[in-house]
């Protein structure tokens, strides 16, 4: 008889799920269990095992179908997963001290660039935050970033004056969706002046865009100081 669980939340699913996999219970090609089913051995909700299965599914472990159910791979497709850092545990992890400053806060409707970009409508509020981030008091990135505020509501109440959206984001609002691309960009003579950088000189710029189950959440420009290295591990 499988063992019953309390309150699980959808890690310990995920959990128990993984372990089950990979000690044989639930062998290669198999078919799980309904969600119904799951939800009342762990004495949760269909959302909470739906997630847990689905994040395994993004993971390359489960394939889901729609009255197939879900089954277990035979062999776990490997898949690139895109963890957003915050600045500060960038700056730390090169020995560095971190230091934050807000430029400029403000709320107002969208711009039409920006309204285009994430299918806004042009009377939509958001929210626009500039603010420096520094390693040992010398420039790191400038961080460009524009909220979606009917998406994220209690940005509005943020200050951002101690600390940034970045973080913020990363620890308060999931994201479901990502677009993230890098270019070179020639400083201006604003970008040149928050960097330290002579104009005209490239600077790696990244532009990130989350959503959230189709919703965008937020656009954010950063541009890194001459001599940023980008390092990732998959």
């Amino acid at each position: 008889m499988t063992q019953t669980h309390r309150n699980k939340s959808y890690r310990d699913i995920k959990q128990v799920v993984m372990e089950r996999m990979q000690n044989g219970v639930w062998s290669p090609n198999s078919i799980l269990p309904s969600e119904t089913d799951l939800a009342a051995e762990f004495s949760s909700t269909r959302t909470t095992v739906n997630r847990a299965l689905r994040e395994l599914a993004d993971e390359g472990y489960l394939e889901r179908k729609r009255k197939a159910g879900t089954r277990v791979l035979n062999s776990p497709i490997r898949k690139a997963k895109f963890i957003i850092p915050t600045v500060e545990d960038e700056v730390k992890a090169t020995g560095a001290s971190y230091r934050y400053s807000l430029v400029e806060r403000r709320v107002q409707d969208a711009p039409k660039w920006l309204a285009s970009r994430l299918e806004l409508t042009p009377a939509q509020e958001v929210l626009f935050v500039r603010c420096m981030h520094y390693a040992d008091n010398a420039p790191f990135q400038l961080e460009v970033r524009w909220i979606v505020a009917e998406v994220v509501p209690e940005v509005l109440t943020e200050n951002f004056e101690s600390s940034g959206p970045n973080s913020w984001l990363v620890n308060k609002i999931p994201f479901t969706n990502l677009e993230y691309s890098l270019t070179a960009t020639k400083s201006d003579a604003e970008i040149s002046e928050f960097l330290d950088a002579p104009i005209g000189e490239p600077v790696l710029t990244a532009e990130r865009i989350t959503w959230l189950r189709g919703a965008p959440v937020t656009h954010a420009k950063l541009y890194f100081a001459p001599g940023y290295r980008l390092t990732t591990h998959i």
